[in-house]
């Protein structure tokens, strides 16, 4: 695998990793301890592969431009303003969710769960949808 095909890499990873949080608070929702237990793991397991995948990128290519204008730049930024500090949010969030599940106090996972599944999901969302506006639907950036 080359550098440049990590963006596709990255939104895969990020799809597979909202497919496991939604299923995960579905198992949650049907009294499934075991089955949420494993998804939430698997979107965690998937969530790390993606920063380490991100991460690598970026430090390999640097910054990428939206060159495209009109109403999909205002979109593209729109998302990506709201994307990045939820982003940056999102990493301590999932440790002070998961942290309480660990220890068994259920009331705080879950009071933590609250705040931290929208925003986790909201991320991994807008995370597909800047690949698919930068690499996919106007395409500006050189892959």
């Amino acid at each position: 695998m080359t550098v440049h095909q990590l963006p596709a890499l990255n939104a895969t990873l990020n799809s597979i990793s909202t497919l496991l949080i939604i299923t995960g608070w579905i198992m949650i929702r049907t009294h499934r301890k075991v089955a949420h237990a494993s998804c939430m793991l698997g979107a965690i397991v998937t969530s790390a592969a993606f920063l380490g995948c991100y991460l690598y990128y970026h430090y390999h290519v640097g910054h990428v431009v939206f060159t495209h204008q009109g109403w999909p730049r205002s979109l593209y930024f729109l998302i990506l303003f709201t994307h990045l500090p939820l982003a940056l949010a999102i990493v301590p969030l999932i440790a002070l969710t998961i942290i309480p599940a660990l220890q068994q106090r259920f009331d705080a996972h879950k009071r933590m769960a609250r705040w931290t599944l929208p925003i986790w999901l909201y991320v991994s969302v807008t995370g597909v949808l800047v690949y698919m506006m930068l690499y996919v639907w106007f395409s500006s950036a050189k892959i």
